[in-house]
């Protein structure tokens, strides 16, 4: 249950009045309210507004629509009426946001609304391929399943998720850890390097050392500088990465660089072909299915390559020829969807394509952190050698000279 507040006027006394109520939904709290006799002039959630589930709309879990998809399928698979269903896994669910928006699509559903159509106002929870599914399920009479095939295809989405998180963790951890031990170097060590030459008559310093010591002065005569230049690279470089040119260039290097690229390529193929094969499953048109399955893939270059297939289709070609000799797909997807086509099993083709490139995720995460590992190892003993050298070869340097002096 949601607490509403409401406004109502008492069509007897013409006096208004403000309480609050406990309902499902804002159309069950309008029942409510009439029910005592008072006409609702306007209700809301107590303590909020619509304003709430757009600010927290996007912070439903994935784990939360998981359990809501499987558990609405499992009581509409079981004979409860879809509202009766919709009310029962409210009442179970724990998120707030999320309670929010089962509410009011409940309250849609109510005023004779279609669910996927109720979804759709809440994109960020509902994107495209979930009221794409509900749509189909709506349509063919089998939401059950489309519900239990959603919760799937977002189960391998989260974990595909998880999979990229865990290969670029350690690299950024060991970023973190190096620039900190430089930080430590430049900010307290050197300086008292500098102090111990200072003193020192006819001392030589080597260009390393006079180089590293003009950049610790600079760092630390002028660190609020050094702030602003790496908090305004930072904040550009991410609204740069956000728009057309950027995101374009962001993507295009997800591809191809090295070692990442062979990693995010098995990833934008598993996710086409996961997405793909969910859609299919669920009865949704093929050039539907390709429209929202570029828009899933989440690059701008397959998705253009996805759009240039769907045209081709269009003109009567097959959807494996239309990707063949793409650079954006590996060749296993369009052979694999030449036997689907030809075989009238394009679904179960795509799940064996979504399968074989989930597996082979696994192993280039396994493969980079190999990789990783030992490259940054190398580029931390490099920095701290130059550090090292830039403190000792001064030493050297005076030990030379005095034993010269003396013989």
């Amino acid at each position: 249950m949601l607490s509403y507040q409401y406004t109502a006027r008492n069509p007897s006394t013409g006096q208004q009045v403000k309480s609050t109520v406990e309902a499902d939904s804002e159309a069950a709290a309008a029942k409510l309210v009439t029910t005592q006799g008072l006409v609702p002039t306007d209700i809301k959630l107590a303590g909020s507004t619509n304003s709430f589930t757009g600010k927290f709309g996007n912070h439903v879990p994935v784990k939360d629509r998981v359990l809501f998809s499987r558990q609405l399928s499992t009581l509409i698979n079981a004979g409860l009426p879809l509202l009766q269903a919709l009310r029962s896994v409210n009442q179970q669910t724990t998120n707030k946001a999320f309670r929010v928006i089962l509410a009011q699509v409940i309250g849609d559903v109510e005023g004779g609304g279609t669910l996927s159509g109720a979804m759709a106002k809440h994109p960020r929870v509902f994107n495209q391929i979930y009221t794409s599914l509900v749509a189909a399920g709506e349509t063919s009479g089998t939401l059950d399943a489309a519900l239990e095939r959603l919760a799937i295809q977002q189960e391998k989405e989260a974990d595909l998720n998880s999979k990229i998180r865990g290969a670029m963790t350690y690299p950024v951890i060991v970023l973190f850890v190096m620039g900190g031990v430089v930080g430590f170097m430049v900010v307290k060590v050197l300086p008292q390097v500098k102090t111990l030459y200072s003193g020192l008559p006819g001392a030589q310093l080597p260009l390393i050392t006079r180089a590293l010591l003009a950049f610790s002065d600079f760092v630390i005569g002028f660190w609020w500088v050094v702030l602003l230049i790496v908090v305004g690279l930072a904040f550009f470089t991410a609204r740069w990465a956000r728009t057309g040119p950027g995101k374009e260039v962001i993507d295009k290097l997800k591809m191809r660089i090295w070692p990442v690229g062979p990693l995010f390529m098995k990833v934008y193929m598993a996710r086409f072909a996961r997405t793909g094969s969910t859609l299919v499953a669920s009865g949704v048109p093929l050039l539907q299915m390709l429209n929202i399955t570029s828009e899933a893939v989440n690059n701008v270059h397959i998705q253009r390559a996805i759009q240039k297939a769907v045209e081709k289709v269009k003109g009567g070609k097959s959807l494996a020829e239309c990707l063949e000799n793409d650079p954006n797909f590996l060749p296993l997807v369009p052979n694999m969807l030449r036997i689907g086509e030809q075989s009238g099993a394009i679904e179960q083709m795509m799940t064996k394509v979504a399968d074989y490139y989930e597996k082979e995720v696994d192993n280039e995460v396994a493969n980079i952190s190999s990789i990783i590992e030992p490259v940054m190892m190398v580029l931390l003993g490099v920095i701290a050698f130059v550090i090292v050298a830039a403190v000792l070869l001064p030493i050297y340097g005076l030990a030379g000279n005095s034993s010269f002096t003396g013989g």
